[in-house]
């Protein structure tokens, strides 16, 4: 429920404080009093889209403040802010919002209804929402499952779809394909091959004078008169002088870590010596082996990593390709299967929306009835589309029909009702909704429209009725349908400074009654006084 609300600076709307309480609130006062501006207010709460152009003029933004308080108790404080330049920022509760969190949280819980929505009723597409809202949980569980069998069926036709394109793509490159691994298979390149045998190249092509180096190197190091012998030979000298000075202990070591270490190195050269190649056929066998590998990093490379992986995709296409029937079958029978599920489930939410047309249908000429419409009649038809047609809400398309005097056939409501008359089937639909929905408040911005004298009555009595077992706010200019509210608030535009600025008053007593008689002509006679108090006093009767 909506307990209060804080406006500044929005359209005529210097500032404005307005508090509501439970049963019907109305909003009165002249044409362009800035009435529908409070609702704009409100608007901007339940994150609707924001107009810089509705800051007032010479102010800098709009700011708007209300105070919520939901079924459970919970106490919800939103404030948005809208600048000059467009720029909106929000709170909620005090922390930073975006206005998607605003409608996420405050929307559900106001209801608002405007001119819009006359408009709305005139369109078919909209009736099967209001049928599924009167059949409740048992249509929303239907349609839920028909939503997520229809996903499922365009998931598989999608799979389908796109295993058909890569086949019919596979089948135009299928010959390029078995070309391009016959070529790879072949040469039966491995990874890292290239490299290996560039790196065993220069031992091949330089084999005769590595192998000189390295057998003068060992030589040196471990032939008669070499490095190790002349080593052993300072060792000894050393070794024949080591008691005079012991200083000499520590180079006589050092010379034993020197000797060792030469011996390593001649074992290594020793070894690379003795692995060296000396085969003409197999540098001959590396330079071919290099040349197949360089053709085929030409064509499909530049990496041989490259070569690799176009091979592995060109055989895994083969496969599916190859395998296509087969997928193909199986995808098809997946399409069928889900195309099932989806029928099955279309066919449950027609079963349960037909089940609550009578229940609907009775309801709705029931509560029309009650305002002056009591010779309508409603019905409700259910058109099959094609399959191909189906869309996110069923398989048929449901329209709501309409008979305004017996013996007339019912025709669409776009073709026959006055401006007046969608008013009234619109209210009585929320009256009729109301049942089932569990909106705490219900906002009406002039359902009165075209309407007036004893239906303008039925009017007021049946949002009465509605604010009976939730919150109403209304817009209007009828004091048939003002003398029904709890709470009368007046919306009027004053001059002040040569500026023109919107006031809001709450109205009880006198003051009330002399609101109720301008309503009624425009002037607080004794006359229109007297008039106003009947007409209070009636709709008091008719409440109670």
């Amino acid at each position: 429920m909506l307990e209060e609300l804080h406006v500044r600076d929005l359209a005529l709307i210097e500032e404005a404080w307005l508090e509501f309480g439970p049963g019907m609130t109305v909003l009165t006062g002249e044409t362009g009093a800035g009435k529908t501006a409070l609702l704009g207010a409100l608007k901007l709460l339940i994150g609707e889209r924001a107009d810089s152009g509705a800051v007032r003029a010479g102010a800098a933004e709009t700011v708007v403040e209300g105070r919520f308080v939901t079924a459970g108790g919970q106490e919800l404080i939103a404030r948005r802010r809208v600048s000059a330049d467009g720029r909106s920022r929000c709170t909620l509760n005090d922390e930073m919002a975006t206005v998607g969190a605003l409608a996420d949280t405050l929307g559900p819980l106001v209801d608002l209804h405007g001119q819009h929505e006359h408009q709305a009723l005139l369109s078919a597409a909209t009736h099967i929402g209001y049928l599924d809202r009167r059949a409740g949980v048992e249509a929303q569980g239907a349609l839920t499952a028909y939503r997520e069998a229809r996903h499922s069926h365009r998931e598989a036709l999608a799979a389908r779809d796109d295993l058909s394109r890569r086949l019919a793509e596979a089948a135009r490159n299928a010959d390029y394909l078995r070309f391009v691994s016959d070529e790879v298979a072949g040469v039966d390149p491995q990874p890292g091959e290239d490299a290996a045998l560039e790196a065993r190249l220069p031992t091949l092509q330089h084999g005769e004078r590595l192998s000189e180096a390295a057998r003068e190197a060992a030589h040196l190091l471990r032939g008669d008169g070499g490095a190790l012998d002349r080593l052993a030979e300072a060792s000894a000298a050393l070794a024949k002088v080591a008691a005079i000075d012991i200083a000499l202990d520590g180079l006589s070591e050092r010379l034993v870590e020197v000797s060792a270490l030469l011996d390593d190195a001649s074992s290594e050269v020793r070894a690379y010596r003795d692995g060296i190649e000396h085969d003409p056929d197999a540098l001959d066998a590396v330079l071919s082996r290099l040349s197949a590998l360089g053709a085929l990093r030409k064509k499909y490379g530049p990496r041989l990593e490259d070569v690799l992986a176009l091979r592995d995709e060109a055989v895994a296409a083969l496969i599916a390709y190859d395998a296509g029937e087969e997928g193909m079958r199986h995808a098809e029978e997946a399409v069928s299967q889900a195309e099932q599920a989806v029928r099955v489930a279309a066919e449950r939410l027609t079963s349960v929306r037909e089940a609550a047309v009578p229940a609907f249908v009775s309801a709705l000429s029931a509560a029309v009835a009650d305002l002056a419409m009591d010779s309508t009649r409603f019905e409700v038809t259910f058109a099959p589309l094609p399959f191909d047609s189906w869309t996110a809400e069923g398989s048929h398309r449901v329209e709501f029909l309409y008979a305004p005097a017996p013996g007339q056939p019912a025709r669409p409501l776009a073709r026959i009702a006055s401006g007046g008359e969608l008013s009234r089937v619109m209210l009585a639909l929320k009256s009729v909704l109301g049942e089932a929905d569990t909106v705490g408040t219900l906002v009406f911005d002039e359902v009165d429209a075209g309407i007036g004298g004893a239906t303008a009555h039925a009017v007021g009595r049946r949002l009465s009725q509605l604010a009976a077992t939730r919150q109403v706010i209304v817009v209007t200019h009828l004091a048939q349908v003002a003398a029904y509210a709890d709470t009368q608030l007046v919306v009027e535009k004053r001059i002040v400074d040569g500026a023109a600025s919107t006031s809001v008053e709450r109205v009880e007593g006198d003051s009330r009654v002399a609101e109720i008689a301008r309503m009624l002509s425009g002037n607080d006679t004794e006359a229109g006084m007297a008039h106003a108090r009947e007409l209070l006093e009636e709709a008091a009767r008719a409440r109670a």
